[in-house]
């Protein structure tokens, strides 16, 4: 897709209220597309959907031969369920509330295979035991720690893990053993090294003792495992590893910090943040709508947000329904303009809106639902 300086000017603007997320139709597509082309089969690939949350969304990717999806919350697991897709890890480890509801799902949607993460012995038993009295089986993948000390088992520990999940879920004799092994799940998000060949070797610096663990476990006898393991800084590498499935969220739609450090991927900016002047509280000050609810602030203040069509414009305050930005001197801006504001983290900020304004051809069309923005949708 040719990249052209003004993409982001939607013709019709008039018609859309702000703050409202801006989604361009023919750039997640084209990311859906290139993101395939870099894997070279969507059978390697299991995207995250907590960028998207939606189900329109997730059917581009479907369409597209795209099957097996990665999720965060139950509500996305659900929304995946509604989707069509036939295949869903739900990416987090369930207490006994949240187990309650995984097993619902399972049993609302049938024709998706549904599957969630451990990393100690209490939690694979509590599965077991549940889905046995409910007649089931929960597959599940053990989740390790490769170094971002956020979740998960240490590899030189899990074959123990291992071990004892095949304990459990041994009992040939049964006809609902409960639990049964999946495969071993990753995440690096901590390695974003902005050099392609340092990432590279970090990447496989931490994955070491994951291949020893998994050619470990074929040693004893059991197929090689599965490995599901990937952001979107690491996923081509990940691509090239035997019997594993990648899982990127953040390249559908895209965004300023990785832009900036991860240039080698080459995804299209695909969500905005269309944003209006309110007030021109001083002579050098701008205030716009773009508040704490209509954009990610982890971000130190000066590079939470980058505005296409000023680049000048430097945000100074920021509270819940504004942000004030710095201006020069004589600037033109008046109430009313309108600012194209990009992301630096996407992911967070579509999670504020319901729905999104869809653009195709550079005019507003339609809305879809971010169905998945909350805890729950009916489980």
């Amino acid at each position: 897709m040719n990249e052209q300086a003004d993409w982001y000017r939607v013709k019709n603007v008039q018609q859309a209220d702000s703050p409202a997320l801006l989604l361009y139709h023919e750039r997640v597509i084209n990311n859906i597309e290139h993101l395939i082309a870099m894997a070279g089969n969507p059978d390697l690939l299991r995207p995250h959907v907590k960028t998207n949350k939606s189900a329109s969304v997730s059917r581009l990717m479907i369409e597209r031969g795209i099957t097996k999806f990665k999720c965060a919350t139950i509500a996305e697991a659900e929304m995946l369920g509604q989707s069509g897709a036939k295949d869903v890890l739900l990416a987090y480890q369930p207490n006994k509330a949240k187990l309650g509801r995984f097993i619902e799902l399972m049993g609302a949607y049938p024709g998706t295979k549904y599957s969630c993460l451990i990393d100690n012995i209490q939690t694979a038993r509590m599965i077991s035991d549940m889905a046995i009295n409910h007649s089931l089986n929960v597959s599940v993948f053990i989740d390790l720690n490769v170094g971002m000390d956020r979740t998960g088992i240490v590899p030189d520990e899990a074959l123990k893990l291992f071990n004892r999940i095949e304990t459990l879920s041994g009992n040939e004799t049964e006809e609902f053993p409960g639990i049964a092994f999946a495969g071993l799940h990753a995440y690096d998000g901590h390695i974003e090294d902005e050099n392609i060949d340092e990432r590279i070797a970090h990447c496989e610096r931490e994955f070491k003792a994951v291949e020893q663990l998994r050619n470990d476990i074929k040693r004893m006898g059991y197929p090689f495992p599965l490995l599901v393991a990937g952001g979107s800084p690491t996923f081509a590498i990940h691509a090239k590893r035997a019997n594993t499935e990648c899982s990127p969220g953040t390249f559908v739609f895209w965004d300023k910090n990785y832009h900036d450090h991860i240039p080698e991927q080459h995804f299209l900016f695909a969500a905005l943040v269309l944003t209006r002047v309110v007030s021109l509280p001083a002579e050098d000050k701008i205030c716009i709508d773009l508040g704490y609810k209509a954009v990610a602030c982890e971000k130190p203040l000066a590079v939470r947000v980058y505005f296409l069509n000023a680049p000048e414009l430097m945000p100074c305050s920021h509270s819940e329904e504004h942000l004030v930005v710095q201006a020069p001197q004589g600037h033109p801006y008046k109430v009313g303009d309108v600012l194209y504001a990009l992301p630096m983290h996407v992911c967070p900020t579509v999670a504020m809106y319901n729905q999104a304004h869809i653009i195709r051809n550079g005019m507003f069309t339609e809305k879809w639902a971010i169905d998945a923005r909350g805890r729950e949708l009916s489980i």
